[in-house]
């Protein structure tokens, strides 16, 4: 069989087979980043200023500074990581790129460590080996994915990733508010709250467990009881200081 009819049938073959994997990992991270610390930190806020005996509307109004002073940190720090990660590939891909000029006999000899780590023996990968010598960009982007374990980053992923991180705890930051915007009296506002973001991390523990391959049940569970641990600590607290 001629190269071009086996590359004819491999394209085929692929076309036939199209394999169905989840490859929006980096922005449920950034989602679930985003919605957890938004559900739990202004409602721990909320509770613990209910447990002060503050009126619906001073909570009100130290909830949504807190929702926008933490959806700007949240994003920032967002940004600075997706930067960081960008600036390491680019530093490595530059040390690379000069080792490959500078030493390619080494070079070459480390690809045919990393292949016979898969089992490939000398007389098979001598001739990958030697056709990656003849392609420097290739030869570079085998090294950086399979020696480094790096991939090229999106150059839009800092901002992508402030937006995401910092637009989702603004909507997980509004739920326990909600209560508080309807309920003058933050005592009777902080049971709904309670009610209204328990439920809320249940629905989005779920969704966590269900898009990162856990148990959806449990994912739920825990975290809705690290919510209620952080809401009871925080209430708990302004009680003990206010006594």
């Amino acid at each position: 069989m001629s190269s071009q009819m086996a590359q004819e049938l491999n394209t085929s073959l692929l076309n036939q087979h199209k394999e169905k994997h989840f490859t929006a990992g980096e922005i449920v991270r950034d989602i679930i980043i985003g919605v957890s610390d938004g559900l739990t930190v202004p409602f721990a806020l909320a509770a613990g200023l209910s447990g002060a005996n503050a009126s619906s509307s001073i909570i009100l109004t130290a909830g949504i500074a807190e929702v926008a002073a933490g959806a700007i940190s949240m994003g920032l720090g967002g940004y600075l990581a997706a930067k960081s990660e960008a600036d390491h590939y680019m530093r490595e891909l530059k040390r690379e790129q000069e080792e490959i000029v500078a030493v390619p006999d080494t070079e070459a000899a480390e690809v045919a460590e990393i292949l016979s780590e898969y089992g490939i023996q000398p007389h098979e990968y001598t001739p990958v080996v030697n056709a990656l010598r003849k392609n420097p960009q290739a030869w570079l982007d085998f090294m950086m994915k399979f020696e480094l374990g790096l991939e090229k980053p999106d150059p839009k992923r800092a901002l992508h990733s402030a937006l995401t991180i910092a637009i989702a705890y603004v909507v997980g930051g509004i739920v326990p508010l909600i209560p508080y915007m309807f309920i003058p009296t933050a005592q009777r506002a902080v049971l709904a709250s309670v009610a209204v973001t328990l439920i809320a991390l249940l629905i989005f523990g779920y969704a966590k467990g269900h898009f990162t391959g856990n148990k959806p049940i449990r994912s739920a569970l825990q975290t809705a009881f690290i919510g209620a641990i952080a809401s009871a600590a925080a209430f708990g607290m302004a009680k003990a200081v206010q006594g």
